[in-house]
């Protein structure tokens, strides 16, 4: 990376990527996290020779307890009658999120930009709940929100980022209300807010 690369690589909604290329590699994510930690972070960079990011986290020192591992409960599945668009223009992230819900039981129609999506909800009536990523190329994650609601009032809205609540909340890319849910997620993680925001309604 250049020096000029490297002194905004941590700023939230920054990127070298091109549009519809994905939003990198999630450094705003790493720099609270390592930041609440007490932590430092460097990156060592030279242009055509690689780059190296080191985190540096203050040491514990505690006697180590062993606790027997508790029993995990079941993810919280859906029905194959309750039908989720999922709006992702990252490929494999749009694949990995179709495949787990799938798995969860819920039937999955999928678009990878805007305009693809609002065909497929005018096509699909029986759509209960959009998950979209909320920063995408030729429409947010919002407006898409804002425009599907207005076709459809009663359809439930779940937002995806890599980004920090903080930062999409700040820059205006969702209502600080908004039902959200960060990447990286586990299947247990996409179940329970899913289910919540099936259930919660519009």
């Amino acid at each position: 990376m250049s020096k000029e690369t490297i002194a905004r690589a941590f700023e939230p909604f920054f990127t070298t990527k091109p549009v519809g290329k994905g939003t990198g590699l999630g450094l705003s994510q790493v720099f609270g996290f390592v930041k609440q930690s007490g932590g430092h972070l460097k990156i060592y960079s030279e242009p055509g020779a690689g780059t190296t990011l080191k985190i540096y986290l203050p040491r514990h020192h505690a006697e180590g307890t062993e606790k027997a591992p508790a029993a995990a409960a079941p993810p919280v599945r859906g029905k194959v009658e309750e039908i989720i668009l999922v709006v992702e223009d990252d490929d494999r992230m749009r694949a990995i999120t179709v495949a787990l819900l799938r798995e969860l039981g819920y039937t999955v129609i999928h678009a990878a930009r805007p305009e693809p999506a609002l065909t497929a909800l005018e096509s699909s009536p029986g759509v209960v709940l959009m998950f979209t990523d909320v920063v995408m190329p030729e429409m947010s994650g919002r407006a898409l929100a804002e425009e599907a609601r207005r076709r459809r009032p009663a359809l439930r809205i779940l937002f995806t980022t890599g980004y920090t609540r903080n930062a999409i909340v700040h820059n205006g890319e969702v209502d600080a209300d908004a039902l959200l849910l960060s990447k990286p997620f586990t299947i247990d993680q996409l179940a329970a807010r899913v289910r919540a925001a099936i259930d919660q309604g519009p």
